[in-house]
């Protein structure tokens, strides 16, 4: 299977980071449903013929939201990947967090936006100010985090609150990130060097296809010494997210809140998953912003269970920066 590319600011490792198990089915273009009707925040290709469809990449079709809202409800872990910067795709996933919880449903609400180290804050804070999201973000200093902006993420953390759901702290802290960068596996204690699977080899396939889309996002100028590193702590970011669901989610299984790049089936979290817990119920849904390329679902397989799509955000040139 070709590597399929997601936006750049969802790869960049740099920015905030990358973020399987379904088997791919035979592409038939049978007509979509209509979505319904959606007053849509990010103001690109909004009359885009993909916009508010959800293909259903096991079964080649498009399907409505009801039955994503079945599937997930269905699995012990959902992982629902983004564009950062995409109001619509934080919307979209408190809605789904609300859809999975209204039962009476208590799953752990995991994010790749919190570093473990965070967790004491998350949980004091949580202690001191139950109803109140804002004081969360104070309490991590979201405004420095390098993470969009806080208005963006408080409608899931409003939802958390609102329902009683632990909260995870589940990404690999920054430090410990760099430290991989810059040194390799040796950075880490050989205990959590083994419990990521950083000693294992990787197969040649994977390890090319975590090269270049470490070399895509950085917009080519990626120095070459710099992409293996870059896609070890890639790979440890993504064991490090799977691990801590598996270690916090009750019995109601848990939610993860990450990048699109951190759901991929194919060698994201859900692999993780599967690796740790053989048989556990793994759902992908990744929001995709729409594009004057992007007409039709391709012929290659998503690597995603579901795809919804949606607008795009008006943002600047991601690699303007790095051409300077």
């Amino acid at each position: 299977m070709r590597a399929f590319h997601l936006p750049l600011l969802c790869l960049c490792l740099t920015a905030s980071g990358l973020a399987g198990c379904a088997p791919s089915a035979p592409v038939t273009r049978a007509a979509p449903p209509d979505p319904a009707p959606t007053s849509w925040l990010a103001p690109l290709h909004r009359a885009h013929p993909l916009v508010g469809k959800i293909w259903d990449t096991r079964a080649g079709r498009f399907v409505d939201a009801a039955s994503v809202d079945a599937a997930l409800g269905a699995a012990r872990y959902v992982l629902l990947g983004e564009t950062h910067d995409n109001p619509d795709h934080h919307r979209l996933q408190a809605e789904r967090v609300r859809a999975l919880t209204a039962s009476g449903r208590r799953p752990a609400l995991a994010f790749e936006m919190l570093d473990t180290s965070q967790q004491a804050q998350v949980d004091e804070t949580r202690a001191r100010a139950p109803t109140d999201p804002d004081a969360l973000a104070q309490a991590v200093d979201w405004a420095h985090s390098g993470w969009p902006d806080w208005s963006l993420y408080r409608p899931l953390f409003a939802v958390a609150l609102e329902r009683g759901l632990p909260l995870v702290a589940a990404n690999l802290p920054r430090a410990q990130v760099r430290a991989l960068v810059q040194k390799g596996p040796d950075a880490l204690p050989p205990e959590t060097r083994s419990q990521l699977g950083l000693d294992a080899p990787v197969p040649e396939d994977v390890a090319r296809d975590l090269r270049e889309e470490m070399r895509a996002s950085h917009c080519g100028h990626l120095p070459e010494s710099l992409l293996e590193p870059m896609a070890l702590a890639q790979r440890a970011r993504d064991a490090t997210l799977a691990d801590r669901l598996l270690a916090t989610a009750p019995d109601a299984g848990g939610v993860l809140i990450a990048g699109a790049g951190h759901a991929r089936t194919d060698r994201g979290v859900p692999a993780w998953l599967q690796r740790r817990a053989p048989g556990a119920r793994v759902a992908s849904l990744a929001f995709v912003e729409v594009s004057d390329a992007l007409r039709a679902p391709p012929d290659e397989a998503f690597p995603y269970d579901y795809v919804w799509f949606t607008p795009a955000a008006e943002r600047e040139d991601p690699c303007a920066s790095l051409r300077k």
